[in-house]
């Protein structure tokens, strides 16, 4: 079978949300999605959509947006809501490292449409949406126009601008509302009021074909793989100098060494990985590799929350000059409401470019370590913290850059532009 290109299979463990894709190498359609998992489980009352939402809570299904949350948790509070409920899928996917949720909606999209309808379901909406980047809504319409006449509920689809930080659950409730993708500030969530002020469930494409599969099996398959903590499977996006370059289903638990041996091992001799998209983390190679895949494994190396993502740095690359493109563009992409957005991002992102050219000095370099510590914690979201948190952990891990470029030497190193904006 001849792959098709970014997309890899599951290993170790069970194929799951690519195993369509890796009997025939194509599009699943609604005919061949319905031979293999069968009709949409019916949730016809109360009673069965209770099942469903404990279903999903003994099955310990996460958010797979980046956050984590615990998706019964939110199917409860929507539910819970005494206003008309909306269901909102969530494949926008603003981060330019990551390309899961294309490739999932590309190659599996009924199993995606399933579980919005069985989200929608469990917590007594009316209403679907299925929101995607701008340019990605032909697919899901194709595919939608293929369950007619099958009973299925209307599905409504929406593109939204492509933004970092128009994929984050209150910008996209803000967008359906009156068009403007900006988040808001918190409390209250969208599960209490969202979309138009009604009780809202906004859930990553991923997480929604997973429901779909825990609908259809039950718990205890599900947890059949993965960990205590984090069961399951979930899709990686691993990208930078790796043989082969694209998303990999991989079971909760394995080692990000085997992630990167999936993906074929580094092409050229490498320094360090950055974990979890742009608002993610680096960490050291080799020590990186012994790091587990889970959310407890994850959040001891300093990870908390952010996309399923690897990039992977050569060792010929300039670290600091990496994190200030990084900075540079999540600078540039922010909301522009709250104060450590309009001047504490532009300021660090300033900062880190005079670094890299050798013109920042001790000084400077002092300013950028006060400033990172001011920043987090203000924000209207959390995109200002997850720019510090990168900031730090490339000060941290490139200390030997950072030293160099501080007593004004320049960098000279290739630079790594695969997972910049477009570059996957």
């Amino acid at each position: 079978m001849t792959a098709a290109p970014g997309l890899r299979p599951v290993w170790p463990g069970e194929q799951r949300l690519l195993a369509g894709w890796l009997e025939t190498g194509t599009r699943a359609s609604f005919d061949a999605h319905r031979a293999r998992y069968g009709p949409i489980p019916a949730v016809s009352d109360r009673k069965a959509a209770t099942r469903l939402i404990n279903a999903v809570d003994r099955a310990g299904l996460q958010g797979r947006g980046g956050g984590g949350f615990p998706t019964a948790r939110k199917l409860a509070a929507v539910a819970a809501g005494r206003r008309p409920r909306i269901v909102v899928g969530n494949g926008c996917e603003g981060e330019p490292a990551s390309g899961k949720d294309r490739v999932l909606l590309a190659f599996a999209p009924h199993l995606v449409i399933d579980g919005l309808l069985l989200a929608a379901a469990a917590v007594g909406a009316r209403e679907a949406v299925l929101c995607v980047r701008s340019g990605d809504e032909h697919g899901l319409k194709d595919a939608l126009a293929e369950r007619a006449g099958h009973d299925t509920p209307a599905v409504r689809v929406v593109s939204v601008p492509h933004r970092y930080v128009g994929s984050e659950a209150s910008a996209l409730a803000r967008f359906l509302t009156d068009g403007n993708p900006r988040p808001t500030g918190t409390p209250p969530r969208p599960a209490q009021r969202g979309v138009r002020g009604r009780p809202t469930l906004v859930d990553n494409v991923e997480t929604l074909a997973h429901l779909a599969l825990i609908a259809r099996y039950g718990a205890a398959w599900y947890r059949a793989c993965g960990t205590d903590d984090s069961p399951g499977t979930t899709l990686v996006t691993v990208g930078g100098t790796v043989g082969l370059p694209g998303v990999y289903e991989i079971e909760h638990g394995i080692p990000l060494g085997a992630v990167l041996d999936m993906a074929g091992g580094p092409a050229v001799p490498v320094q360090a990985v950055l974990v979890g998209g742009l608002s993610g983390v680096w960490l050291p190679l080799p020590a990186a590799v012994g790091v587990t895949w889970t959310a407890a494994g994850l959040h001891r190396a300093g990870l908390a929350g952010g996309v399923a993502a690897l990039t992977v740095l050569p060792r010929h690359a300039c670290g600091i000059a990496e994190a200030a493109r990084a900075l540079r563009h999540l600078a540039a992409e922010t909301a522009g409401q709250c104060g450590p957005c309009m001047f504490g991002l532009p300021a660090i992102a300033a900062d880190m470019d005079a670094l890299a050219e050798g013109s920042l000095g001790w000084a400077g370099l002092t300013r950028l370590r006060e400033r990172l510590a001011v920043i987090p914690g203000r924000g209207a979201c959390a995109h200002p913290d997850g720019a510090v948190r990168h900031a730090r952990s490339a000060l941290q891990v490139f200390a030997d850059d950072a030293t160099r470029h501080a007593a004004s030497a320049p960098c000279t190193r290739v630079g790594l532009p695969t997972w910049l904006p477009g570059g996957l």
